[in-house]
């Protein structure tokens, strides 16, 4: 078994994240939702899309189908007058009604909380799996998108070639305390702080523990 590798100690991750707790005191996700149904199908619609592109389409998507069996109903063309705005969208209304459609014939309507089973929806990969778990479940995942990814190899927190190998890795490299809230910590740092372009190092609290490797 390939052994994970941090460039910081136990200790300096432990501090990093607890730096990163009281930076963000109050992590959790910027998509606005309900229940777990409505976060699944906004993580669906995320992908390669900015949060506040999502957050301006659900609210009439979900006043018209707050439920699988309402989503059904809309169908794919309705889904798709909605959500047009967004990257991908014929892809993701088609995905949003056969994820629907299962949760409907399978699961009485109500979204899984095993990765297995989120992975074989329509539209779920890896990380959309994770996320729901994460926050509509609290279990202790973390999913890895581009501002975790940037985040774990310029601090040295969890070095990785793609998102999929940070996120093979991560997990056991944080503190159990921070488990349920890392994926939200280090998104946020991320999205505001440690920015692709420009990023904020003369603000940035972990700057002392940075390895700043890419």
């Amino acid at each position: 078994m390939k052994k994970t590798i941090s460039l910081l100690s136990d200790n300096d991750r432990c501090e990093l994240l607890q730096i990163l707790s009281e930076s963000f005191p109050d992590p959790k996700s910027e998509l606005v939702f309900n229940n777990p149904y409505e976060l699944l199908c906004a993580v669906i619609l995320s992908a390669q899309a900015t949060d506040e592109s999502v957050n301006r389409v659900t609210p009439k998507l979900f006043s018209l189908a707050p439920t699988p069996l309402k989503m059904v109903e809309l169908g794919v063309d309705g889904i798709s007058s909605i959500v047009r705005t967004i990257g991908l969208w014929r892809a993701k209304s088609k995905n949003i009604y056969e994820m629907s459609k299962i949760l409907l014939e399978k699961y009485e309507s109500e979204v899984p909380s095993s990765y297995d089973e989120l992975i074989s929806l329509p539209g779920v990969g890896s990380k959309t799996a994770k996320v729901v778990m994460n926050v509509a479940f609290g279990l202790p995942t973390i999913a890895v998108d581009t501002h975790i990814f940037r985040v774990c190899n310029r601090t040295g927190l969890c070095p990785g070639k793609n998102a999929k190998e940070v996120e093979d890795n991560i997990v056991p490299l944080i503190d159990e305390r921070f488990l349920l809230k890392a994926h939200h910590l280090l998104l946020l740092h991320g999205r505001y702080v440690c920015k692709a372009r420009s990023p904020l190092c003369g603000e940035c609290r972990i700057r002392e523990l940075c390895r700043k490797r890419i």
